[in-house]
């Protein structure tokens, strides 16, 4: 059962409205309170009713027993610095950001240092959707949540915060935030990386006019599109802040693309059945675990 029964959002995008929907759904009762340092969003989050908003941090994180950050991982630094100064001892912080060694060396020491008991985390879960009118109360359910404590990470904290998760709908799992990164770099960061690719070649394609690409985009070009609509300043932050990780990844993944590219060459069709259908049987295995549906989706619902 959830503990916490005052809690804060920073940043009034999807991951925190979707929270405080979540939340108002499973237990009205408990008190939620919102910022962004954004007016034109705070006054939108206020006029949809998503939670009590304030217009500074300070009346924001107030008597709050969690404090979850929303924000970009480019401004966690800046958030924490304000934080600080004004959070309660024994008050529980955590993020949701897709980077985590980079964000826990900007928020951990400064945090234990007044008292705070940080808990990194990460819930993976989203749309290429953003804002406050993005979040729905179905969000987090049955989708995973990775915490990535470290030595100095409270058991307290870390179990409460778990069972946060929990009651959001979650499933959850501890990973050191190396591995998380890693993995992350391979299931996300990636495939977003070569979406956002794969819709800048064909925008600079001379040969083939914009509507052209839109009235005949097939479903393997719209997914691209649809990922690649994702919020811009995010996607800036995560890849300058897991540059190891990426470029790993992406050191692998241009190696797969000449061998592609040779098996093309050469006509090599038993090279690219046999690679196809090994790539084919990951996709089985997502749907098996029901992070997805096997029922088409064309995006036209």
């Amino acid at each position: 059962m959830n503990e916490f029964r005052k809690i804060s959002v920073i940043g009034l995008g999807l991951i925190a409205s979707s929270i405080c929907l979540t939340l108002r759904q499973k237990d009205p009762t408990i008190k939620l309170v919102g910022y962004d340092k954004d007016k034109v969003v705070r006054n939108r989050a206020k006029k949809i009713g998503l939670c009590k908003v304030e217009s500074n941090l300070d009346d924001a994180v107030s008597g709050s027993q969690l404090i979850i950050l929303c924000v970009p991982v480019g401004q966690m630094q800046a958030v924490t610095q304000r934080l600080k100064k004004i959070i309660e001892p024994g008050t529980t912080i955590t993020d949701v950001g897709s980077v985590k060694l980079s964000i826990i060396e900007e928020i951990e020491f400064n945090i234990e240092s007044v008292g705070g008991k940080y808990v990194p985390s990460h819930p993976i879960a989203g749309t290429e959707r953003s804002g406050p009118d993005a979040g729905y109360a179905g969000l987090f359910e049955g989708r995973w949540c990775i915490l990535t404590p470290t030595k100095k990470t409270n058991k307290k904290a870390l179990n409460s915060l778990e069972t946060f998760w929990k009651f959001l709908g979650m499933q959850t799992k501890i990973m050191t935030p190396e591995h998380h990164d890693l993995v992350l770099a391979v299931t996300s960061h990636a495939p977003h990386l070569i979406a956002y690719t794969m819709v800048g070649v064909v925008d600079d394609l001379e040969t083939v006019t914009k509507s052209e690409i839109i009235n005949y985009s097939a479903a393997g070009f719209r997914d691209f599109t649809r990922i690649a609509a994702s919020d811009p300043v995010m996607w800036r932050d995560i890849f300058l802040n897991n540059q190891d990780a990426h470029l790993e990844v992406l050191g692998r993944f241009t190696e797969e693309l000449f061998s592609l590219q040779r098996a093309i060459r050469k006509k090599d069709g038993e090279y690219l059945l046999k690679y196809f259908e090994r790539t084919r049987s990951i996709r089985k295995g997502i749907v098996a675990a029901g992070q997805d549906t096997g029922t088409p989706n064309f995006g036209r619902d």
